[in-house]
């Protein structure tokens, strides 16, 4: 399983424009949390993988190691069996050294088969080996990732709430320029003042009249002061 295979459909997440997304969600809040969820779950995905591929590279080392011990212990078996041989031959018995002879050769064979699957698992192991290393930098690159989506959820939340809370108060404050409570007192105040202004005619109205009617208490004194002093004289006459 290669990297891309394991890893793409993550990678195609981490490259999403998140905002694009936003401006064709109803609930922002809401797709970001979904894309929250989506993205632990390949994470989740891309870690089983990632463990299969780890466990893959460890039973191909295990093989090896078993390989490589294998070589060891042939080879040890073929001195012994060449070093009996050579003492039995030494020691005249030529037949029976040369069936530890034989032997020696036998776990030669062996121990060059084991040799060759040795060598030949190593370049599997070393690629293997450059695999989980890329897997285990973007897993971890992909825990930072959502670690920052996470960081970048709240915040955009937390702006989103915040541009809501200021675009109630501009409605507001443009309903009340619209229905302006200040124009209904105006139309009040000049109600008032036409009262009041009613209320001075009156008072200028009824101040003329009783000016009037001082006049006419004038005009009848003088009258009777003409009257008396008419009949003074005629009393002195």
């Amino acid at each position: 399983m290669t990297k891309q295979t394991i890893l793409g459909r993550v990678a195609q997440l981490a490259k999403a424009n998140i905002n694009a997304l936003l401006d064709q969600a109803e609930d922002p809040q809401k797709m970001l949390d979904q894309l929250i969820r989506d993205y632990t779950d390949n994470i989740k995905e891309a870690e089983e993988a990632v463990a299969t591929t780890i466990g893959n590279l460890r039973m191909l080392e295990q093989d090896h190691k078993e390989d490589q011990d294998a070589a060891l212990e042939w080879g040890a078996k073929a001195l012994a069996a060449s070093r009996k041989g050579d003492g039995l031959r030494a020691d005249g018995n030529a037949a029976e050294a040369d069936t530890f002879d034989r032997l020696a050769k036998v776990a030669l064979g062996r121990q060059l088969q084991a040799e060759k699957e040795a060598k030949e698992a190593e370049p599997t192991i070393a690629s293997q080996s450059e695999i989980v290393d890329k897997l285990r930098s973007g897993l971890d690159r992909m825990k930072v990732k959502l670690t920052e989506l996470r960081s970048r959820r709240d915040q955009l939340v937390a702006r989103a709430k915040t541009a809501e809370a200021q675009n109630q108060m501009l409605d507001a404050a443009r309903n009340i320029d619209v229905l302006d409570p200040t124009s209904e007192l105006s139309r009040f105040e000049e109600k008032v003042r036409r009262e009041e202004a009613r209320a001075l005619g009156r008072q200028e109205l009824a101040a003329s009249s009783l000016d009037a009617q001082f006049e006419e208490l004038d005009g009848l004194g003088d009258a009777a002061e003409v009257e008396a002093r008419l009949a003074a004289l005629k009393a002195t006459t």
